[in-house]
This record gives structure tokens, C-alpha cells and sequence, in this order.
């Protein structure tokens, strides 16, 4: 549910029509602005929270180029302008040495894991399988973006991959350590 949170702005600005993409981006900007207040009310550290910043940077920028120029000839590429900027913001916390999925994955793992060098291991592999399905999506939305058809299944596909390789992986991780607990 966590990573359904993270990725709501992007998720409402890829599902409201083209047509209404001023909208979508000032309505993706209100869900991430609102997202970053609420988790620093509750005491989430800023670097903690990189991909709601980003997020909340890019759809500001988005929603300012929408109103002031809405038929720019950047529309046709704000998908792939999106997943780009996903990719970067993934790069970047992997460079900080910060994975944008470790704060999530620590919303549902026990304190005691936080430091165990698999735990935080999984979360490099994992965030940089996102990074290179966000990257795979700008390239293919960038060469497609004067499509209809294919352009929806790659910002799927760009989606969807990462969160069924996250589900697989962190279920073999957990798989393997139950073994090593209980080689019996």
C-alpha cells in the first residue's frame, strides 16, 4: 500500500485524458504537496522522503508549463518526461546511498532488520529495478509519443514490471531467510 501512496500523483496524472493534462498535473501536484506535509507532521525525515519531494518539484514545474503554455510541444512527451524524471529521482537516491524504496520497505518491516546488510541490500536490487523500468519508459515513451495505443501499455508496463519483480523478490528474500532460520 505504501508504494501505491509514493506513486498516486503519478498514477492520476497518467490515468485523467491528455486533454485535461493542466489538470491532471496541478491535481498530481496538490497529492504530492499534500503528501510531503502530512509526512513531515508526522516526523518522516526529508531525505526519507525524496520521491514525494521529486515528485512534488516535477508536478509544480508540469502544472506552471500547462497554464502558462498548454500547447507546448513538450505535451506529447510528458510521459516520457515523467518516467525520466522517475528514473532520475530513483538514480539519485541510489547515489545518495539513500534508495527511495527503503523508507517504504521500513513501513512494514520490524525495527530490529532496519541495519541487517540483506534488508538494506533488497532495497538497492529493488530500487534500481525501478530506476531501469523508469528508464526503459522514457526511452519507449519518447520514441512513441506521437502514438495512442502502445504509449498506454509502456507507462503500464513501466508500472507494473518493478511492482511485480518488488512482490517476487522481497517474497524469495523472505523465503531464503525462513530457511536459514529453520534449516530443519
Amino acid at each position: 500500500m505504501s508504494y501505491l501512496r509514493t506513486f498516486a500523483p503519478w498514477i492520476v496524472y497518467a490515468v485523467i485524458p491528455s486533454e485535461y493534462w493542466k489538470w491532471a498535473a496541478l491535481i498530481a501536484f496538490g497529492i504530492s504537496a499534500a503528501t510531503v506535509a502530512r509526512q513531515t507532521r508526522a516526523g518522516q525525515a526529508l531525505d526519507a522522503q525524496l520521491m514525494d519531494i521529486g515528485s512534488a518539484v516535477f508536478f509544480a514545474a508540469l502544472t506552471v508549463l500547462a497554464f502558462v503554455n498548454p500547447d507546448t510541444a513538450l505535451h506529447p512527451y510528458s510521459p516520457a518526461l515523467s518516467s525520466g524524471v522517475l528514473a532520475l529521482i530513483a538514480g539519485i537516491s541510489l547515489a545518495l546511498r539513500n534508495p527511495f524504496t527503503l523508507p517504504i520497505a521500513k513501513q512494514s518491516t520490524p525495527r530490529e532488520l532496519w541495519d541487517n546488510p540483506v534488508f538494506i541490500r533488497t532495497s538497492y536490487i529493488i530500487t534500481s529495478v525501478w530506476a531501469a523500468s523508469f528508464a526503459i519508459g522514457c526511452v519507449a515513451l519518447a520514441l512513441l509519443a506521437h502514438t495512442d495505443g502502445p504509449r498506454t501499455i509502456v507507462q503500464i508496463a513501466a508500472f507494473v514490471i518493478p511492482v511485480v519483480f518488488t512482490l517476487r523478490y522481497v517474497a524469495y528474500i523472505q523465503g531464503k531467510a525462513r530457511k536459514m532460520a529453520d534449516p530443519a
